[in-house]
């Protein structure tokens, strides 16, 4: 009996990826444009709450998307990447989801201690932790700042996989692509 590997990702695996795009795109979107309203008025407290729904929902699917990653597998690159290139993608890799997994839990943390509620498309998720006003300002600051690393990690990750695609003629985009 011949096993092959798979040439692409899993079905499931392409639409996480993509939806995962577009959830953290609508992260991004609801942070950044909720200075647009007063603070107080019902607009900016729904871009917050959005941007807060978003984050969680990252967490939800970057949790999915590892299990399903870990099962099915990671289709190889063809030709195969010189190893230096293939340890700085894994490298980038895990750094994506490290943030994927640690920005929204940065967020729920930094509500908890704040002592505010934490909304998940109109439900109220439990505290992490008892209220810290000081902390919360700290892991803020921080959160904020390493949003911006995330979203430098985000473009790398796309320009490389053009690079890839366009320059190098390999199929790491295709590998990721929706339909056939």
């Amino acid at each position: 009996m011949s096993s092959t590997l798979p040439t692409r990702y899993s079905r499931s695996s392409v639409l996480l990826h993509w939806l995962m795009l577009a959830v953290i795109a609508l992260a991004v979107f609801f942070v950044e444009t909720r200075i647009f309203f007063d603070r107080g008025t019902p607009e900016r407290a729904f871009f917050r709450a959005a941007h807060f729904s978003m984050g969680l929902l990252v967490l939800t699917l970057v949790t999915v998307r590892l299990i399903a990653r870990l099962r099915g597998g990671t289709p190889p690159i063809v030709p195969a990447p010189p190893p230096l290139q293939r340890a700085l993608s894994h490298a980038v890799h895990a750094l994506l989801y490290l943030l994927m997994f640690g920005m929204p839990l940065a967020g729920w943390f930094i509500l908890s201690l704040r002592g505010d509620p934490i909304p998940f498309f109109g439900l109220h998720l439990p505290p992490l932790a008892a209220p810290d006003e000081d902390l919360a300002k700290f892991i803020r600051g921080w959160h904020g700042d390493i949003g911006r690393v995330f979203y430098g990690l985000i473009g790398l990750h796309a320009a490389a996989a053009l690079f890839h695609h366009y320059k190098l003629g390999d199929n790491t985009l295709r590998r990721m692509l929706p339909g056939r």
